[in-house]
């Protein structure tokens, strides 16, 4: 089928149309930004003065958003390195493997994307409150696992699936064992795919709220959960700041995984390979 050649006019009504969309998706992200520099202690839009006072607040040293943020920071980096380990596995499994019941396998490990949020709250809430692990930094980090590790298997299948399958078996006729060509040929092929699960996992486990919720305790809150009960209770502007943090943490995240994998596949269009013996 023949093509039309596109007119001025229609470029610039794809144009139009494109920054409308992108404006009214970015407004909410820019009145939070705007409004974490306000100096008014209501959270108005547009500020009438300007401070940094509510990122002062929300940094200040033994304060409850510092401590929030810290045990947050504790929970995601455990879950990273937990999904890390269960993602890699099961990945290697359904991507390498002749698993039976591949379908009904691969279907179980990633149903905690389907199910409810809430529901798995309190299915582990229910497991962990007769242990006595309520608001525990690991207790925590394993509900969050649940949820961030089919995120990781899924960019871990993807990137296994992207490597030749080739290499490894010339590897291995060439002797080199399992572990070998793992670690001389998967692995590092497969980096920006570990940092892009080990990036969305942490950025998973940070934002989480519904088992953060259920598993926290009034000593151990996570920030999103003190984000929720400053809102729920009192109207809080060091909300607006924590939120520009939050943003800025996902935005920096991203430019963090697109430059990886853009890295990854400079690498891979120039063919570079471990070139040293692979004993």
């Amino acid at each position: 089928m023949m093509e039309l050649p596109a007119t001025r006019a229609g470029h610039l009504g794809r144009a139009l149309s494109a920054t409308a969309i992108l404006l009214f998706l970015a407004m909410p992200i820019v009145i939070i930004l705007v409004t974490s520099f306000g100096a008014d202690g209501i959270g108005t839009f547009p500020p009438k003065d300007y401070s940094a006072r509510w990122y002062e607040q929300m940094a200040a040293p033994g304060g409850n958003w510092a401590t929030s943020i810290a045990l947050s920071s504790l929970v995601a980096a455990l879950t990273t390195v937990f999904s890390l380990i269960l993602g890699v596995t099961a990945a290697t499994a359904l991507a390498r493997g002749r698993l039976p019941l591949h379908t009904v396998v691969y279907g179980l490990v990633l149903a905690p994307m389907l199910i409810p949020q809430v529901v798995i709250a309190l299915g582990l809430f229910l497991f962990f409150e007769p242990v006595g692990m309520l608001g525990s930094p690991l207790a925590i980090a394993l509900g969050h696992t649940v949820l961030a590790t089919p995120i990781a298997i899924l960019i871990m299948i993807s990137t296994l699936r992207g490597i030749d399958e080739r290499l490894e078996d010339a590897a291995a006729s060439m002797g080199a064992g399992r572990m070998t060509i793992a670690r001389r040929i998967t692995f590092p092929l497969a980096t920006p795919g570990l940092i892009a699960a080990a990036v969305f996992s942490f950025i998973t486990s940070f934002d989480e709220f519904f088992i953060a919720q259920f598993m926290s305790t009034p000593d151990t809150r996570t920030l999103p959960v003190l984000v929720f009960n400053a809102l729920q209770f009192d109207v809080d502007p060091t909300v607006t700041a924590v939120s520009a943090v939050l943003i800025a943490l996902a935005i920096l995240a991203l430019a963090l995984v697109a430059v990886v994998r853009k890295l990854g596949g400079h690498r891979h269009q120039q063919g570079v390979l471990p070139v040293e013996p692979l004993t």
